[in-house]
């Protein structure tokens, strides 16, 4: 009888370990807590944010217009923008803007719809092969889903 208890446990021990492990759950993030007071030697990131450098995290806001039309990233605003980063001079380009790499690139929507986007957190100053952007927060392999307001 211990011999059957023993296997069963066994079994039952290794389909635990058998199932799949359950996603993380994005943490939201808010513009307002991306940054901390500036220094002297600049922006300075919150302790929010570098908590979740390499995690799962959900930020929203409003698409800003594509850089080009097959980019392969998006510009994220708090607020919406209807301006052309080319057209205009960067005193016009807002402050607070993280940059989307989608897992699907071209999943982009109208810059006026309300947005989540949801992905892999980055830090660091990066730039762009393609265009030269530069960016100091991204999220990457990212999707997007439109909210309902």
């Amino acid at each position: 009888m211990q011999r059957r208890t023993l296997l069963c446990t066994a079994a039952a021990s290794l389909a635990g370990l058998m199932l799949p492990a359950k996603a993380a759950e994005p943490v939201l993030l808010g513009f307002d807590e991306m940054y901390g007071p500036a220094s002297v030697l600049g922006i300075t990131f919150s302790d929010k944010l570098k908590s979740l450098d390499g995690k799962l995290t959900s930020v929203r806001g409003f698409m800003a217009p594509p850089l080009k039309a097959d980019a392969k990233f998006l510009v994220l605003t708090r607020s919406p923008v209807n301006l052309c980063p080319f057209c205009n001079s960067d005193e016009d380009w807002p402050d607070s803007i993280i940059v989307v790499y989608l897992k699907n690139p071209g999943d982009f929507v109208q810059a006026n719809k309300a947005i989540e986007v949801t992905g892999t957190l980055e830090l660091g100053s990066a730039t762009d092969e393609e265009t030269g952007f530069v960016s100091l927060v991204r999220l990457v392999n990212a999707s997007i889903s439109i909210i309902d307001t």
